[in-house]
Parts: C-alpha cells; sequence; structure tokens
C-alpha cells in the first residue's frame, strides 16, 4: 500500500500552490480567448453593427433642374401617334385570365413572404418537442486540497480526479429520468487510509415527478398543442393571402382591360373629330358654312387628343400593376412590353340565396378558421397558467449501486456484484404565498380569450356586411350595364343623326362634337360597367372565402431549409476544422490570380435551368414551385 506524506509526497507545497496559481490563470484567460482579444469589461466597436450616420439622419433634397429641356429647345404639339408610341410600337403579349393567375401563383413575391410563414409556424413545434429529447451529460473535476488537520486520523493533502457521464430522458408525463456514472480517484496522505489512492464507481438511476405543478401529459403536453394550433393559424393566414393575391390579379386583369377600352374610345373620338374637321373645311370651301365652323372643329381635335394622352398613361399605369402582382421573370415592371387582354368579360344575370352565401362565407373564410384556432390555444393557455399557478411538489426517488476497489478495475468488480446499494426517498415542496405573479397570468389568459370572442363576433357582423354588399353590388352591376349598353346604342344614332344634319347646313360643329363626346361617355361607361360587374362577381368570391373560376388551387408551404444546420465552432477554435485528419485528402493549392479560367469538364452535363413559363390553364398552384391545378 502506497501511502503519502509531507516528506515524500511527490508534489510539494509550492508545486501545488503554482498549479493551483496556473489553473486560475487558465480560467480567467479563457474569457479573452473567447472574445479574441480585447478587456471583457467594456465594448469595442465590433459589439456594434453601425453604417454611417448621415444615411440615417440626413435627408437628402432633390430637385430636377438639371433634367430640363434646354430653353432654346423647340416643344412641338403632340400627335396622337406620340401619345400612344411607347404602346404602339412596344412588344405586345397577350394574356389571359388564367395565365395571369398561374403566373402570379408561381413567381408573386407577397405570396412567396406569405409561404414562409406556415414553415416559421412549425418551427415552433419543433421547438416544443425538442424538450422532450434526451440529453447526455458529461462532467469532470480534478481537485487539491490542502488543510491544517487537529488528529493524525484525518488527511491534511489530498488529490482527486472525478468524471461523471450520464443520460437525462424527461418524459411527456412531466419525470425526469436519469442514469449516470460517477467514477473518481482519490489520494490522500492519511496514513491510516485502507486504500490509498482508491477509486469509486457507482451506478445512479434517479426520478423526478412533479405531482402538482407541471404533473401528467397535458400539463406538459400543451405547449406542443399550443405550437400546432398557432401553426395550422399561419397556413389559414397564408390560404387567406393566396386567395387575396389571386383576386388582386383578376381585379388589376379587369381594370386593364377598362383602361384599354378607354384608349380605344379615345383614339375613335379623335378620329370621328379629324372627320368632323375635314367635313367642315369642304363646307367652308363650298362656301355652305362659315370660318367659326372649322376652328370648332379644330377646337373639337385637340380636346380628343388630351384625352388621349390621359387614357395612354392610365393604361401604361394600370399594366405596369398587373406586371407587379404577375412578377413574371420576362415582363418586368421596367419593361414597355405592352399587355393585350385576351379574355372578354361574359356578363350573365345572377339570382342569389343570400342566406346559404352567408352561411358559406362563414364556414369558408380563413379568418373564421383562424380566430377559432387562437380561441382554441387560447383555452390551452388557460389550463397551462392554472397549472402552473399550484405548488410545486416533487417526489424525488434515488437507487445507486457502489463500487470501491484500489484499481479501477476492482472497483467496477465490486459495483457488478452489487453487493452495496443505497435507495432514498423524498418530496420538495415549494409553495408561493402571494402566487399574485400566477394569478395575472390567469386572469391575462381569460381577458384575452374573451377579447379574441368579441372579434370574432365583430368578424361574423362584417363578413355578412360583406357578402350582402357584393351581392347588391351585382345586382345593381348588371342593371349598369344593361342601361349602358341601350345608351351606347341611342347615342350612337344621335350622333348619327347629328351628322346628317350637319351636312344639310341645319347643324354645327359643336353640336356634332358635342353629339360625339355624349357616344363616347357612353361607351366609357358601359366598360366600366362591364368591368365593375366582374370585379363585384371576384368581391363577392372573395367575401365567401372561395376564388372566381373553375379551377381548385393547391398550395405548399415553402421548404424547410437543409443547408446551413452544422453547428459552429467560435473563431477562436476555427484551428481545429483546419488540422486534417487521418485519410484526409491534401488541400487544394490556391489558385495563382494569372492562372486562366477553370474549364467545363468533358462529359459533365450542365444543371438545367428552370422554367418560368406559367402552367397552361386551369393549371394553378400558391406553391413556389411550379403550380399544381385539380
Amino acid at each position: 500500500m502506497t501511502t503519502m506524506n509531507h516528506a515524500t509526497q511527490p508534489s510539494p507545497r509550492t508545486l501545488r500552490s503554482a498549479r493551483a496559481i496556473i489553473a486560475l490563470a487558465a480560467i480567467t484567460a479563457a474569457p479573452l480567448l473567447v472574445s479574441c482579444g480585447g478587456n471583457p469589461l467594456s465594448s469595442v466597436e465590433d459589439d456594434y453593427a453601425r453604417i454611417a450616420p448621415e444615411r440615417l439622419r440626413q435627408i437628402t433634397a432633390r430637385n430636377f433642374d438639371e433634367q430640363k429641356k434646354p430653353a432654346d429647345a423647340v416643344s412641338t404639339a403632340p400627335t396622337p401617334d406620340q401619345a400612344k408610341a411607347r404602346l404602339e410600337h412596344a412588344e405586345k403579349v397577350t394574356l389571359s385570365i388564367e395565365d395571369c393567375r398561374a403566373a402570379a401563383l408561381t413567381n408573386n413575391l407577397d405570396l412567396k413572404i406569405a409561404m414562409m410563414d406556415p414553415t416559421i409556424a412549425k418551427e415552433n413545434i419543433s421547438r416544443e418537442e425538442a424538450r422532450f429529447e434526451s440529453l447526455f451529460t458529461l462532467r469532470g473535476a480534478w481537485s487539491e486540497t490542502d488543510s491544517p488537520t487537529a488528529s493524525d486520523l484525518d488527511s491534511s493533502a489530498a488529490r482527486s480526479k472525478n468524471i461523471e457521464p450520464g443520460v437525462r430522458i424527461p418524459l411527456r408525463t412531466g419525470e425526469t429520468v436519469q442514469v449516470s456514472l460517477p467514477v473518481s480517484r482519490l489520494e490522500t496522505n492519511n496514513s491510516f487510509s485502507t486504500l490509498n489512492p482508491s477509486y469509486t464507481s457507482d451506478l445512479v438511476f434517479s426520478l423526478s415527478q412533479p405531482l402538482l405543478r407541471g404533473a401528467g401529459r397535458r400539463a406538459n403536453t400543451s405547449s406542443i398543442k399550443i405550437a400546432s394550433l398557432n401553426a395550422q393559424a399561419s397556413e389559414a393566414s397564408t390560404k387567406l393571402e393566396a386567395i387575396r393575391q389571386l383576386a388582386a390579379v383578376d381585379r388589376a386583369y379587369w381594370r386593364l382591360f377598362r383602361v384599354r377600352r378607354e384608349l380605344e374610345v379615345a383614339q375613335q373620338q379623335y378620329e370621328l373629330a379629324v372627320a368632323q374637321l375635314q367635313r367642315a373645311e369642304r363646307r367652308v370651301n363650298a362656301g355652305g358654312a362659315s370660318e367659326i365652323e372649322v376652328i370648332r372643329a379644330q377646337a373639337g381635335v385637340a380636346d380628343r387628343l388630351e384625352a388621349i394622352i390621359v387614357a395612354a398613361n392610365s393604361a401604361l399605369t394600370q399594366q405596369r400593376e398587373l406586371k407587379r402582382i404577375i412578377n413574371r421573370p420576362d415582363l418586368p415592371v421596367d419593361a414597355d412590353t405592352q399587355l393585350i387582354t385576351a379574355t372578354p368579360p361574359d356578363p350573365a344575370e345572377f339570382v342569389f340565396d343570400a342566406h346559404t352565401l352567408i352561411q358559406t362565407a362563414l364556414h369558408d373564410r380563413m379568418e373564421m378558421l383562424d380566430l377559432e384556432l387562437r380561441l382554441a390555444a387560447d383555452a390551452l393557455a388557460i389550463d397551462l397558467n392554472r397549472s402552473d399557478a399550484l405548488p410545486l411538489v416533487t417526489m424525488d426517488y434515488s437507487y445507486r449501486v457502489n463500487g470501491l476497489g484500489g484499481s479501477l478495475n476492482r472497483s467496477f468488480q465490486v459495483m457488478r456484484d452489487n453487493r452495496f446499494e443505497d435507495w432514498t426517498v423524498g418530496l420538495t415542496a415549494q409553495v408561493p404565498i402571494g402566487n399574485e405573479e400566477a394569478r395575472s397570468r390567469i386572469r391575462q389568459s381569460i381577458l384575452q380569450r374573451l377579447q379574441r370572442l368579441s372579434t370574432k363576433e365583430a368578424r361574423e357582423q362584417s363578413i355578412r356586411r360583406e357578402v350582402l354588399d357584393a351581392i347588391d353590388t351585382i345586382n345593381s352591376g348588371w342593371q349598369r350595364v344593361l342601361a349602358s349598353r341601350q345608351s351606347v346604342i341611342l347615342n350612337t344614332r344621335a350622333f348619327q343623326a347629328e351628322q346628317r344634319q350637319f351636312d344639310v347646313g341645319n347643324s354645327t360643329s359643336t353640336n356634332v362634337l358635342d353629339a360625339a363626346a355624349r357616344l363616347a361617355e357612353s361607351q366609357v361607361a358601359e366598360a366600366r360597367a362591364l368591368t365593375d360587374y366582374q370585379v363585384a362577381q371576384i368581391d363577392l368570391a372573395f367575401a365567401t372565402g372561395t376564388l372566381l373560376g373553375a379551377g381548385k388551387v393547391d398550395w405548399t408551404p415553402a421548404p424547410t431549409p437543409s443547408q446551413g444546420l452544422d453547428a459552429r465552432l467560435p473563431e477562436w477554435l476555427d484551428w481545429i476544422k483546419r488540422v486534417p485528419g487521418p485519410g484526409d485528402p491534401e488541400p487544394a493549392a490556391a489558385p495563382s490570380p494569372d492562372a486562366p479560367p477553370a474549364t467545363e469538364t468533358p462529359g459533365t452535363t450542365p444543371a438545367p435551368e428552370t422554367s418560368a413559363e406559367p402552367a397552361a390553364a386551369p393549371a394553378e398552384s400558391a406553391q413556389p414551385a411550379p403550380p399544381s391545378n385539380q
């Protein structure tokens, strides 16, 4: 048996003091190494992400004097061709409403943003489920003691090494099971120690069971249920966004149809005004009318030219809005490509059952489903807060198999023989005296649920109003379509009659131009009535939580990223990554700046490019990938 005393001790007192100082210095230096240098008690510039202050606090003034046309440049009156130059000379792309829907489902940026929300919400479920993942634990310690003693039976100096691996398993019913294997080596200068050094190796089983707060499966899985309900509510919100974006596509499409029809009417009016000018000139030259008729006709031509300029600008603005929504790569917003609407309006009279549509809307509207899911999550939150308000009473049980020996193998052999064992059972209680914080959380969750219930009632009332308003708009819109068509027919006859009266000298250019203006107003009113009628149908479909059309849209949330999930070492441990292991290939040398660019290896096939063309109707989907429609 080996003994250790002050005279034969392998490490003198000075060496022990030196080792203690070295250990303290290492622990003190660790934060400096982790922070890569610098004073850990003060801040440095790298602790902040700052940009130039002038970019945040200075507002730049701008005028456009440098882009003014030179004063000596001559400005001429525009012609109809110049007013429509950007539309007539641009490339034309014909789109049906189904093409626009498919493009929006694939490329719309707002929809891509919304597709991320369900995927992000599902990660909250994974985070809550991770609370029940098993955990491997490892603890190691090395200590030296040197203390005065009053008896030779006690040791004044000791050196110990301990390591304790273990596994902690949290259960969904609230219990925590832990299995550990503490192993230690102890060496002392006690001459009466039987084993010196001595080795211990124990096998420990422990169980911790909450009895009130946090007890039971329901209390421990409530957070998972709440996260799951919130994830489904996020999907409901994303579906609502998909419906909203498709409705926005339809509205933008029909509004583009309207402004293009207004441009056609303005062009037609200009041509009629020019024809009237020529007719007036012939009558003046023939001596059948005074010079004032030509002047009136010329004023009418100028007025119609201004209408063409306004209509052309409206067409550019509206087609730019449609380009923004569908976001096709071949139709950027800043391109001059002209969009031609290929789907004509098809108005038809409807007879709606308002009660049935309201019930359908209350069932299918995603806002109602979102509120129902949120209310269910609020009910679970109330139960969870009530559980957290209970006293914390925990029963702890521990069972230990002890091993001891003069060597590590001997201590494990004693442990395997199970000759020495301990067990303990105990209760731990924590009872809050006031518990006001827990009661406040309960009251807050109850008030939040009551608030959401009121929100649900308000939403139901709003949905009823939206459905009824949309039905009334459709009914009145149909009457507008019929009235505008009749107005076009009658104003066309009146215009033709005024032309005949002018040709025989019984009317003036002013009367003819006024009749033409009234005809244009009736034609524009017809285009607006048709557009508003189509938009009203879109609004009714949106109010009932559906889409206008015959296709059904299936959408899928954005995929979960599979890259960038590896844990990274701190910067001060980057050298570990650079150390090649056995069997690793030698790192390739960095290419020379003068080396020629790399060429494609023969026999390799480049990756195919993804097609940005929209799927043919009725293939529609709100997935970022190509649409899939049933």
